[in-house]
């Protein structure tokens, strides 16, 4: 990589590959309800493209699946097969681990309690969030965006109860999943979205603390996105203006990064964050792609996008 003054610029710290909203089904092509295409059986081939093209670059220390690993379509008596038929292809990376998240999609075939052993997420009580550091200076936060979820949990769990009574109050709606009359960002509270419960908003705070004594830049991974600006209303999470409050009172965070909206979008919000929603898999015809790989600087992060999905310049603003 060459610099604007025309000097070489340092390798970068290491690399990552990343996917999002694979959502695969061996079924006949559809369309979303607003009529786009999707290409349920497609959406494999990119994966396998994927995996094939992180592992000849024998440098990405890990990949990240931004959620959505099978599709709601999926016929239920083929869920569990399904699924493990899709990790397993992730599991074809040779350089590292797997980060996965859980979308709705992944909620609609099966619930919690299997996704995390399958998707290898090991946390306590159901959680399906953590973080970690491939490098001392950086830190990669995963939220769980359906931990407050009408999806997922049993019936009767308080986080279903709890998603319920959000539901009723914010959306008149029969149909929880229109955002019908809503105006704006209040176009969000639909039963495919969900919330950061109190216990995670808790950890998030201190995981932003010690990364902050620790010096180290934090970038945040989450299936719904953070920020209006990079995405459409209806796809971002319930409490995403809760979960930005508190990043922006810290100066580690300098990039969210997200799946679920399957156009992808990008923006930079008040604070000097990246916000970059990724395009999905699932609606490239095929012959076309959407995946990529990023490359992390100490003052920027590079993403390297394959086809239908934008690479991305993301420099960071120094701290004021």
């Amino acid at each position: 990589m060459v610099s604007s003054n025309g000097l070489a610029t340092s390798q970068p710290l290491f690399s990552f590959g990343l996917i999002s909203d694979v959502q695969y089904a061996d079924i006949p092509d559809g369309r979303a309800f607003l009529g786009v295409p999707r290409y349920y059986r497609h959406s494999l081939l990119i994966l396998q493209r994927a995996v094939k093209e992180w592992n000849s670059h024998q440098r990405h220390k890990f990949v990240i699946n931004f959620g959505d690993i099978v599709d709601g379509f999926c016929p239920k008596d083929q869920s569990l097969d399904t699924v493990k038929k899709v990790v397993d292809e992730f599991e074809m990376f040779t350089g590292g681990p797997v980060y996965h998240m859980i979308g709705n999609h992944c909620l609609y075939n099966l619930p919690r309690s299997k996704l995390l052993s399958l998707l290898k997420i090991h946390t306590l009580d159901g959680r399906a969030y953590y973080d970690f550091s491939p490098v001392p200076e950086y830190r990669f936060v995963v939220l769980d965006a359906y931990d407050i979820s009408a999806i997922g949990w049993p019936q009767d769990h308080p986080k279903t109860l709890e998603a319920l009574k959000i539901l009723r109050e914010k959306n008149p709606n029969e149909d929880k999943n229109s955002p019908t009359n809503l105006e704006g960002p209040e176009r969000r509270f639909v039963m495919f979205n969900g919330a950061v419960g109190k216990e995670q908003v808790e950890w998030l705070d201190g995981v932003l603390l010690e990364s902050t004594n620790l010096k180290q830049k934090v970038v945040v991974c989450c299936h719904l996105p953070l920020h209006p600006g990079a995405a459409t209303e209806e796809t971002l999470l319930w409490n995403y203006d809760e979960v930005m409050n508190l990043i922006h009172r810290y100066n580690c965070v300098k990039v969210c990064l997200a799946g679920h909206d399957h156009k992808g979008g990008y923006s930079i919000d008040s604070h000097g964050i990246h916000h970059r929603v990724f395009e999905a898999a699932l609606e490239c015809p095929p012959g076309t792609d959407a995946f990529g790989y990023i490359d992390v600087y100490d003052d920027r992060i590079s993403l390297v996008g394959t086809d239908r999905m934008k690479s991305t310049e993301m420099h960071f603003t120094p701290p004021s």
